[in-house]
């Protein structure tokens, strides 16, 4: 009956250990929202920069029409 016994010891600690993950730190609504508005205003700023530099690259190697 050992396998038993180690089973259900193996068990409580999984359970221990996922309790443990899940008091992790946690967000609160207002902290959340502005780390999204930031990292959305990242990506803006990226994909602008991007564009800008798709723009420069294509004027530069004559992509334009002639």
């Amino acid at each position: 009956m050992t396998r038993g016994n180690q089973r259900e010891q193996d068990r409580q600690k999984a359970q221990k250990k996922a309790a443990a993950a899940g008091k992790g730190k946690k967000e609160s609504g207002a902290s959340l929202q502005k780390r999204k508005e930031a990292d959305a205003e990242a990506l803006r700023e990226k994909q602008k920069r991007k564009e800008t530099e798709k723009i420069s690259t294509t004027s530069t190697f004559g992509g334009g029409s002639k």
